[in-house]
């Protein structure tokens, strides 16, 4: 089965820029890129620049910058997602492949699971049978579950395709250049569609969920992962302290790069907060959307489904 399509071909190739041309977009209203106001397309293009920018360093910001939390964050999100074999993921803004793995590795340990208690409850199984199970488990331990990691930036998928084949990562990955905001996908695809710490650097974020809800299966599943707005004021007081006086200095110091990380700081600010979030995804059409704020909102994974 054939799981994407161009819909314009002409638009994996164009710079980001230029990608919302085919549906009208102009230059278009001001809209926020941190806190300067600029136009859409230019957004659009200072975005692209700065993930470009950071691709090479930035596994070691998201450690340096969260103090390896982010990596806990991922993990409950997988957690909350609790992917069957069979389940097909599509993860959205994803070019370093740190969802995609542990969808894989979750995945795995699900199917050895699986096949553990059909051994241990056939207790009249001869030792060629088991051996038989356990070697058919070895060339499918995905149980036919893929994972497609679709990012508008070629930089960044450059460096999740270096880190899978590091890693060992080849069965059930699939690496696609797209932007979230038109899909290169067919209509009702996946099981399950993720976004984690990418939403907020969309242009269109309502074009991005419109899309969410275009290619996920009735039934699938959306779930975003994303830095947000904490409520108690002490601590929204030493966040923004050490967002602002902190993480770009670190940007400068790893990355060589301070203003991407000052944008990346102003973004969280701008993004809209847990209940208009919410409030938008519902507005593209999922059901029974709810939310859970992580590390007192700091961070917050939004789920909603497509019924």
């Amino acid at each position: 089965v054939r799981l994407w399509r161009c819909r314009c071909p002409a638009l994996l190739s164009r710079p980001a820029g230029a990608l919302r041309a085919s549906r009208g977009l102009a230059a278009g209203p001001e809209m926020h890129f941190g806190f300067q106001t600029v136009t859409e397309e230019e957004r659009r293009e200072k975005i692209y620049q700065v993930f470009e920018s950071v691709a090479k360093k930035y596994d070691v910001m998201n450690d340096s910058m969260t103090l390896g939390i982010h990596r806990v964050w991922k993990d409950i999100l997988m957690h909350k997602m609790n992917p069957c074999p069979g389940t097909l993921l599509l993860d959205v803004a994803g070019g370093t492949g740190d969802i995609a793995f542990r969808f894989i590795n979750y995945v795995r340990s699900v199917r050895q699971r699986q096949l553990q208690r059909k051994l241990k409850h056939n207790q009249n199984l001869s030792w060629q049978e088991i051996f038989e199970s356990y070697q058919k488990d070895k060339f499918n331990s995905l149980g036919d579950s893929q994972v497609v990691v679709c990012d508008i930036n070629r930089e960044m998928l450059k460096v999740g395709k270096q880190k899978a084949q590091h890693l060992g990562y080849s069965e059930g990955l699939s690496w696609v250049l797209g932007n979230a905001e038109e899909l290169p996908f067919d209509d009702d695809k996946f099981d399950v569609y993720t976004i984690a710490f990418g939403i907020r650097n969309v242009t269109r974020i309502d074009l991005a969920l419109q899309e969410a809800y275009r290619v996920l299966k009735p039934g699938g599943r959306f779930l975003c992962l994303e830095f947000s707005h904490v409520s108690n004021p002490i601590l929204s007081r030493l966040y923004d302290l050490y967002s602002f006086q902190v993480i770009p200095v670190l940007g400068e110091v790893i990355a060589g790069d301070w203003k991407s990380y000052q944008y990346l700081v102003e973004s969280i600010r701008r993004f809209p907060p847990q209940e208009e979030l919410k409030a938008m995804i519902e507005d593209a059409g999922f059901f029974k959307v709810h939310y859970e704020n992580l590390n007192f909102g700091i961070v917050a994974i939004h789920s909603g489904f497509k019924l």
